[in-house]
């Protein structure tokens, strides 16, 4: 009976303390494409993606029942950095819905006309909003409708104290007429509070205190993996240092100065193998989390060793590795001799005849593709050849019965319709292919047998092509995989090679895609197709696991395409569309939903992008 009690009381004083209307609640979901869209469409960096905000605490003053119910506390606010824009993840400020979709619009539309962000919070949020009523002037109706709306919402003046009261005028007023607020004005007092967060403008940049560098971008992966970023839940985050644990002087403490859970939790995502039941839970309980480096780094350093292979059992190197540039789009620059690219063979594969699961459908695509090999045909009204053109023959007659001078050229010849092309297929063979997609199935599995029906199939065609497959582990260790190069006929040998791919290490992408361009730039050929198959988007263990390894591979991209070649991505990620697009363009790639269709979609897919 109490515990019924107390969940009804708990639901009464919950719904009469939310200042919210969840019947007209909008969520991120459903409008994070329309945002995105919006935000670049105006101008915003294209390279940002769009992810859930964080909730923090806003030390505002609450109504007596919010502190009744502790409710109240946090909020999720409007927000960007360098990589990310981020919004709330839902939004249920007022009591229409149309006008919460409006509310996710405008900061969409702020974030991309903010263009002071080391200005103050209440002066940056009124530039951008007179920017953006400046240049999209037909945004003004609906801009008023929220501020009418928002102001609604918000405590009166008349009931604070003089100081809080001036700032809640202050905002009112910038609100209303954005330019017109020099300056929030200060508080007197220590137990004043700060003012209601504004829903309409961006949060206000943190400060970051000494030794410490803060960042709301840190999140924890989802349960079950392979959710959108909007469905994310996003955490406060900061760097510390971790506590000296072994020191001797530790049996001098006082009790009160023990860690507590919202001070330090040991979580060594890094290389423990079981993950915490109660982590997530605790986490969410958190104010903030604080992540560090303990100082155990030999038990990360003896994973990474036990993933290389010993140089017996290794790909054999080809050559001393080739300096390679990278895009750093922080400084605009392309750093020369950045990575070290390094050409590898698998050894002692031997030869090894077509799986026997994939001899029906490698016989169906060898008869498919031999209608595009080339053939002869021919050619009318030549000056020579092996036979008479008769219908040029009368033709000619008839032009000298009436008159006319006849047209050269009365034989047939017969000619060689040669396709000139040539095609590069790169693999992704990064440890996440070592993912099972079912029962008997990893998606290296499916890219090997991709690669195996896809040399089939042009090996119908006589078109020129070569495979080739990377990884990496950190810029100086780029692995590529020579499997059959353009100089070579795809014989039992390659296969073997292709069967031989192990799964291992990180996707360094934009070092092996200018290998790959310079590779196939080399080839005579009118048209030079790129193809990459991936699994996840690029990344390895340093800074490249970010907007920095996009930009990279965005770059490399963009030189593939000014050499003339055509780079076509072709991922099985099911988030691929939430960076791809920024990446290739918008038909540069293709999504495979079913993994388990890649073997069979891949030569059509080629036939399609190569079509006359």
């Amino acid at each position: 009976m109490e515990e019924l009690v107390g969940k009804l009381w708990h639901t009464w004083i919950t719904k009469a303390a939310g200042n919210t209307y969840p019947e007209a609640v909008v969520t991120l979901a459903e409008v994070e494409k329309t945002a995105g869209i919006l935000f670049r469409a105006f101008g915003g960096d294209p390279g940002l993606k769009v992810a859930a905000a964080v909730a923090e605490t806003h030390g505002a003053r609450r109504r007596w029942v919010q502190r009744l119910a502790g409710s109240g506390e946090k909020v999720s606010l409007a927000k960007r950095d360098a990589e990310t824009l981020r919004l709330p993840p839902e939004i249920a400020a007022f009591p229409d819905r149309p006008l919460n979709r409006d509310l996710y619009l405008w900061l969409a539309v702020l974030a991309a006309s903010d263009e002071t962000p080391l200005r103050p919070w209440i002066v940056r949020n009124q530039l951008a909003t007179r920017a953006a009523l400046r240049d999209y002037p037909g945004l003004r109706p609906r801009y008023e409708r929220l501020v009418a709306a928002h102001l609604a919402e918000r405590p009166a003046p008349a009931g604070m104290a003089p100081d809080e009261a001036a700032q809640e005028k202050a905002i009112r007023q910038a609100l209303m007429e954005p330019g017109s607020v020099p300056g929030l004005p200060p508080l007197s007092s220590r137990k004043s509070r700060p003012p209601q967060p504004v829903l309409l403008w961006l949060m206000e940049a943190p400060a970051r205190a000494s030794g410490k560098v803060t960042d709301p971008g840190q999140e924890l992966p989802p349960e079950g993996g392979g959710s959108p970023e909007t469905d994310k839940e996003a955490y406060k985050a900061e760097q510390v240092e971790a506590p000296d644990n072994r020191s001797p002087m530790l049996m001098m403490f006082r009790a009160e100065s023990l860690p507590t859970w919202a001070e330090y939790v040991r979580v060594n995502r890094a290389y423990d193998e079981d993950p915490d039941p109660n982590a997530r839970d605790a986490a969410k309980d958190l104010e903030q989390l604080s992540l560090m480096r303990d100082g155990q780094t030999s038990a990360s350093r003896v994973k990474f060793d036990l993933d290389l292979p010993s140089a017996a059992e290794d790909d054999a190197p080809v050559g001393p590795g080739i300096p390679l540039p990278e895009w750093d789009y922080r400084k605009a620059q392309l750093l020369a001799g950045h990575c070290r690219l390094q050409p590898m063979i698998a050894r002692n594969t031997g030869t090894a005849p077509l799986p026997e699961a994939l001899a029906a459908t490698a016989r169906r695509l060898r008869g498919q593709f031999a209608a595009l090999a080339p053939q002869r045909r021919w050619l009318k009204g030549q000056p020579d050849g092996t036979e008479l053109d008769v219908d040029a023959c009368v033709r000619n007659v008839a032009d000298r019965a009436s008159g006319h001078t006849p047209e050269p050229g009365t034989y047939l010849a017969q000619a060689r319709c040669e396709r000139d092309l040539a095609c590069l297929l790169l693999a992704d063979l990064s440890m996440s292919t070592d993912a099972w997609i079912s029962d008997s199935h990893r998606v290296v599995d499916v890219i090997r047998d991709s690669l195996l029906l896809f040399a089939e199939a042009l090996s119908a065609t006589g078109d020129r092509f070569g495979i080739y497959g990377f990884s990496s582990l950190r810029r100086q260790n780029i692995r590529f995989h020579l499997l059959k190069d353009f100089a070579a006929r795809y014989d039992p040998a390659a296969r073997a090679r292709i069967l031989a791919l192990k799964p291992g290490y990180y996707t360094r992408m934009g070092a092996a895609l200018r290998q790959s361009a310079r590779i196939l730039a080399e080839q005579p050929a009118g048209r030079r197709l790129l193809l990459l198959i991936s699994d996840g988007k690029p990344n390895d263990l340093d800074l490249y696991d970010s907007r920095y390894g996009i930009e990279d591979t965005r770059m490399a991209v963009f030189e593939a395409r000014r050499q003339g070649l055509m780079p076509f991505c072709v991922t099985i990620d099911r988030e691929a569309g939430a960076y791809l697009p920024y990446i290739f363009g918008p038909a540069g790639f293709c999504v495979i939903r079913k993994p388990e269709d890649l073997p069979r979609r891949l030569p059509l897919l080629y036939a399609q992008l190569t079509r006359q």
